[in-house]
């Protein structure tokens, strides 16, 4: 994967303790079970967590050592999935408008109900979304959307881990009112980034490369860079895409990008569904990751990336679900066995997009992709956590964790989440949220959005 984002190597060999604890140290045993290590080797380990620093300091038999104890007996201790693209609150449009290609989708639908979002159904949507995700495992996710100081509000309070942006989208529009939203999105940057104890990441978010007026890609991609903030963006997601580009910039969209300046290390891009073998490269060369969502991709048949050759061509890939309007969920244990599915079919190849590979993209690659310093269970590393539990009728025998994981697993298998030291699951039961509370206000969310969006 070479370096990840933050700048940290990737180790492959640490020892198994940290010396030198802190005394009166608050620690939590992960105990009874096996962990996946970084080379995906599985052994039957216990862990040991600083909960104030949020790490693992020591990975072994401790028989009891912990301040606190968590059974994972009969369970695997793996990384938390990093959900590298989503939208979050697009929960509350779960079901609607299904079975249309993606033009249409988005213009007769899609934009129309979101025209009528207030920050109270923004709200709603999150915590639907966040805790659909702790439920699955995922710890840490990118989200492209509005209001999202609300979107921000529920990462502070569930616990979790985020890059969050405004979603800029100019055509059609004043040049004025293209202005204010690209403004909104490097102050919405500015103004996050870092909140949540450092747990919120932020970047600026132009929709696509053909969604977003050139003018202002011309005039903020360059402020963004004053300010130091990555760039994240649809590309090449239909053929319509890559066709209404060159029709209008002349060029393939990834080399328009390239003249824009966005395919720098720091920036990544979602769905690459068209890729010609030049943008393969460009992206190769320039360090940009790429996020795979091939649910939604599936569903709104917008094509198969081709995701075996950008890992052969050295590509950072990452793996997203899209948001849950056109998924229909944001388990990221189905986007696994989806990516690897599709992967086989798109290369031609049984052998392509193998579990391996897949279980990387959803962990390591789109920690990486989205530059967040997770994605790895070693000792020192920031305890982001998914204990998921293998005594169900669907993952015996166990031949090989990594293969269950990315075949067979799903959400309901995982039995505790923890997000930098602290359990926000523990035994089916997220302790930030009221479950029923948060799906009853999401109910009513969605059924006033519909009804003001069909006025």
């Amino acid at each position: 994967m070479g370096r990840h984002r933050d700048g940290r190597p990737p180790a492959t060999q640490r020892a198994f303790a940290i010396d030198g604890l802190t005394a009166g140290m608050s620690t939590l045993e992960l105990s009874g079970g096996h962990v996946l290590g970084p080379a995906f080797q599985v052994r039957r380990a216990d862990l040991l967590l600083d909960v104030e620093a949020g790490e693992i300091v020591e990975i072994g038999a401790l028989e009891g050592t912990g301040d606190r104890r968590l059974d994972c007996g009969g369970a695997l201790v793996m990384p938390g999935l990093v959900n590298a693209h989503c939208h979050v609150a697009m929960t509350l449009l779960r079901g609607y408008a299904d079975d249309k290609p993606l033009g249409a989708w988005l213009e007769e639908d899609i934009w129309p109900a979101e025209a009528a979002l207030e920050p109270a159904d923004v709200r709603a949507g999150a915590e639907l979304g966040v805790l659909e995700m702790l439920k699955a495992g995922t710890t840490a996710f990118v989200d492209m959307y509005f209001h999202v100081s609300e979107i921000a509000d529920v990462v502070r309070r569930a616990g979790c881990r985020a890059r969050l942006g405004h979603g800029v989208v100019t055509t059609n529009g004043s040049r004025q009112a293209a202005h204010d939203d690209a403004t909104e999105s490097l102050a919405i940057a500015e103004r996050f980034d870092g909140a949540a104890d450092g747990r919120i990441r932020t970047a600026f978010m132009p929709h696509s490369l053909t969604t977003v007026d050139a003018w202002v890609l011309e005039e903020y991609v360059p402020r963004a860079r004053e300010q130091g903030i990555p760039i994240h963006y649809h590309a090449n997601e239909t053929h319509s895409d890559v066709e209404q580009c060159r029709t209008e910039r002349g060029v393939a969209p990834l080399a328009y990008a390239h003249a824009l300046g966005v395919l720098e290390p720091q920036d990544f891009l979602a769905h690459g569904v068209h890729l010609e073998a030049p943008e393969v490269d460009l992206l190769a060369e320039s360090g940009t990751g790429v996020v795979h969502c091939p649910a939604s991709n599936m569903k709104l048949a917008s094509g198969m990336a081709p995701i075996q050759r950008l890992l052969e061509a050295g590509v950072t890939v990452g793996l997203g679900t899209d948001g849950a309007a056109s998924n229909n969920d944001l388990d990221m244990f189905a986007e696994m066995r989806a990516a690897a599915l599709l992967g086989k079919i798109a290369a031609g190849d049984a052998g392509a997009v193998a579990a391996p590979e897949t279980l990387r993209m959803a962990t390591e690659g789109s920690a990486a992709t989205a530059g967040l310093p997770v994605g790895r269970v070693e000792v020192g590393g920031i305890a982001d956590l998914a204990v998921v539990d293998f005594e169900t009728p669907h993952l015996t025998p166990t031949h090989d964790h990594v293969s269950q994981l990315v075949y067979a697993a799903r959400a309901s298998d995982v039995r505790h989440t923890i997000c930098g030291g602290s359990v926000v699951m523990e035994d089916r039961t997220v302790r930030s949220f009221d479950e029923e509370r948060v799906r009853r206000r999401a109910e009513t969310a969605a059924d006033s959005l519909i009804a003001r969006a069909e006025q």
